[in-house]
């Protein structure tokens, strides 16, 4: 597996990682319609918009194939004073997870963070997406519960924190 930046020319992979990968992680928490209408294409042109902002890293395989990314940088909400730093995303198709790749695409946001001098991070995870555990694993410490609404329904989302990101690796 290699891990390595984002360019411009991978949107169209991220984005049909990003599609697949919520069509199987969020089955039975997402209402169906929704996963349902997600689109390689709307999801690419976030991608494109993206990228060129840097923070973007994605997994390859042993074919140069796109198998999973992650992104991140200064949190977004405003609301958490504590922590300046953000994992937006980090996706990767079901065959490659549990392979020891999360913690991969972790690592180079990580890094990215402590170069800008940010020394925290924090990630939301829906509270009934298994995933949580892996952040967990990584140390990170739930500060908080929001609900958001995702196609019409009321979803718990949980967010966790690491108030040194230099402990994370």
């Amino acid at each position: 597996m290699k891990i390595r930046e984002a360019v411009l020319t991978d949107a169209k992979a991220i984005a049909k990682v990003h599609v697949d990968s919520w069509k199987t992680t969020y089955a039975n928490i997402v209402p169906s319609d929704y996963l349902h209408n997600l689109t390689y294409e709307n999801r690419e042109q976030l991608w494109i918009n993206s990228i060129p902002n840097g923070g973007v890293y994605v997994a390859e395989n042993e074919k140069g194939q796109i198998i999973g990314f992650s992104s991140g940088g200064k949190e977004r909400s405003g609301i958490y004073n504590q922590l300046d730093g953000e994992l937006y995303a980090i996706y990767i198709l079901k065959q490659y997870q549990g392979k020891g790749l999360g913690r991969m695409l972790v690592k180079p946001v990580v890094d990215a963070l402590i170069k800008k001098g940010f020394n925290s991070m924090l990630v939301m995870v829906l509270k009934d997406n298994s995933s949580r555990l892996f952040y967990e694993a990584l140390g990170g410490k739930k500060v908080d519960s929001v609900e958001i609404e995702i196609g019409g329904k009321k979803l718990s989302e949980l967010v966790y924190g690491w108030e040194d990101i230099r402990k994370i690796m």
